[in-house]
């Protein structure tokens, strides 16, 4: 009997069950910031080498993050429908193995770091792991409707991580990225929140809309998008970037907050839905942004 083809489809369904419990589609948003983050700490040329160690390092501990998220969160995951198919929620992967996988990956990404990177990177991207995988998972998400406030902090850590990474450094401009993705959390979270309200509240999870009522969030998620606003433009204040980065994020926060509007204003899951997937897509165009403005501007100060 030939079983080799059966056992290659084994092989290959276990390599995609792990793989999404790193969260691939998450980590990779982070590591674009992080990327970027390092592209904007420098107006020279960067080793290769040490964009490669760090974003290996990053993504790493990211994805050990997430798996620990996976167990920890199993029997919640297993009762909402979004997350019923992952992994360790249906019993393809046993929590063990999940918490070796977690721990190996968290291990080799802190080591690339130290050794390959620096210390400070690796020191700081570990903390970003604790904070995810434990204080917020473990205590936050379960303790208070502000979770993803307090715990955003270290979902917004990336592009810093990217920053020290090159100038083994934290400044300035690097943690202004970082107080970008965390005024940005909440409104993206929040949105998410309300068209699953039913969801977290039949598992006892308090998420804004479930403790305090869905209009106290959709004015919260307006009020974020405010707060927003006015951080995205930073960048241009403090003189990190130039008028292309202007432009475009005045655009990027006018429908942003047009949709923070309208969800305000008309109460549906649809427009709930609407405004966490353009939140995604808006937090890529804006570091893309800035990335391009910071090469205009080295190109207009050569010229």
């Amino acid at each position: 009997m030939n079983t080799s083809g059966s056992t290659s489809a084994v092989t290959r369904v276990v390599w995609r069950d792990y793989l999404e419990l790193c969260k691939p589609r998450v980590v990779a948003l982070m590591l674009l910031t992080a990327i970027i983050g390092m592209l904007l700490a420098t107006p020279g040329a960067i080793d290769p080498l040490l964009v490669l160690f760090a974003t290996t390092g990053i993504g790493l501990c990211a994805g050990s993050a997430a798996a620990i998220n996976h167990i920890f969160d199993r029997a919640v995951d297993a009762r909402m429908a979004r997350t019923s198919g992952r992994p360790i929620a249906r019993g393809r992967i046993a929590p063990a193995q999940g918490l070796v996988f977690a721990l190996v990956l968290g291990l080799a990404g802190t080591v690339l770091l130290y050794g390959w990177v620096n210390p400070l990177t690796a020191w700081l991207t570990l903390a970003s792991l604790i904070g995810y995988a434990l204080i917020y998972t473990v205590f936050l998400k379960r303790a208070t409707p502000q979770n993803i406030v307090i715990g955003g902090l270290a979902g917004a850590a990336p592009p810093l991580l990217g920053w020290t990474a090159v100038t083994g450094a934290v400044e300035g401009h690097g943690l202004l990225l970082v107080l970008i993705i965390f005024a940005w959390t909440p409104p993206h979270f929040w949105a998410l929140a309300l068209a699953r309200k039913e969801e977290y509240a039949a598992v006892n999870i308090p998420m804004l809309p479930v403790t305090h009522g869905e209009e106290y969030t959709r004015l919260h998620i307006l009020l974020y998008t405010l707060i927003l606003f006015a951080v995205s433009l930073l960048p241009y204040v403090t003189g990190m970037s130039g008028l292309l980065y202007l432009v475009g994020v005045f655009l990027l926060n006018l429908r942003f907050l047009q949709l923070a509007v309208v969800l305000y204003r008309h109460p549906e899951p649809a427009l709930a839905m609407q405004m966490f997937r353009f939140s995604i897509v808006y937090l890529m165009l804006l570091f893309l942004a800035l990335l391009l403005d910071h090469y205009l501007l080295l190109l207009t100060n050569a010229i």
